[in-house]
């Protein structure tokens, strides 16, 4: 192991998913540790640990790196995340203000129990590649808000998974699976496949060619993105929020 290698073991303990990550923080190892965690962090529906006490922190300015992921993990997926840090490691986090982003506690079980899993509800089904894909991806939008009882947010869901499914069709040779989550009125559209190319959404050159384009995404989007999975592949998702009824 040289010193700007960080390895990441997967595990499970209780609802959680486990990241036990060891090696050393340097500015080579950052973006691994960062990516690493965030690709894990698709696959990982109920919480994620990440447990540092066997990473050594060579520089101290770097651990910034977990309050970065803490952030874009509040975005997409939209777990809860916390750290396991031994007493040193612990006091530095606490001095740098990272425990304002991400709970830090002392062992495994700590750690778990202080994820705070919120109400949610998820749906996903994956599509065959067949005329008519992009329709059935519709159907099963409007059906699974409507039984979630946030049918408002079904015209909005229904164009991005529409764009996201054909863009899957289009642009790789695999099979798109659809995702919906549903937390605090707050849905989130995912499309993932086994290419592990960026998603690009390309704006529409003329009014008859098929997509929805960028603007239109990101305009009825909170936030999107695409994020490498853990298990190869990616996902591209895009955050709706619940409109607030006001007074007519």
């Amino acid at each position: 192991m040289t010193a700007s290698t960080v390895h990441l073991a997967i595990g499970h303990h209780e609802r959680a998913t486990v990241a036990t990550v060891t090696g050393e923080l340097t500015l080579l190892s950052y973006p691994v540790l960062r990516d690493g965690l965030l690709k894990i962090a698709t696959d990982a529906p109920e919480g994620l640990v990440a447990d540092i006490r066997g990473l050594r922190l060579g520089d101290a300015s770097l651990v910034s790196v977990f309050s970065l992921v803490a952030m874009r993990i509040g975005d997409w997926p939209g777990i809860p995340f916390t750290l396991v840090a031994d007493e040193p490691g612990d006091r530095l986090l606490n001095r740098l203000v990272v425990d304002r982003y991400v709970p830090v506690r002392a062992d495994l079980a700590a750690a778990t129990a202080a994820l705070r899993h919120p109400v949610r509800r998820r749906s996903e089904r994956t599509f065959a590649r067949v005329e008519g894909s992009s329709a059935q991806a519709r159907e099963f939008v409007t059906g699974r808000l409507a039984q979630w009882e946030v049918p408002e947010l079904a015209e909005d869901a229904r164009f991005i998974a529409t764009e996201l499914v054909e863009n899957v069709l289009k642009h790789t040779t695999s099979e798109p699976r659809l995702r919906l989550d549903l937390r605090r009125g707050v849905c989130t559209v995912a499309v993932a496949d086994l290419d592990p190319r960026p998603a690009v959404l390309l704006e529409r050159l003329s009014p008859f060619e098929p997509g929805i384009g960028l603007k239109l995404v990101a305009r009825m989007a909170r936030t999107w993105g695409c994020s490498r999975s853990w298990s190869g592949g990616k996902v591209v998702w895009a955050v709706l929020r619940r409109r607030t009824r006001t007074a007519g």
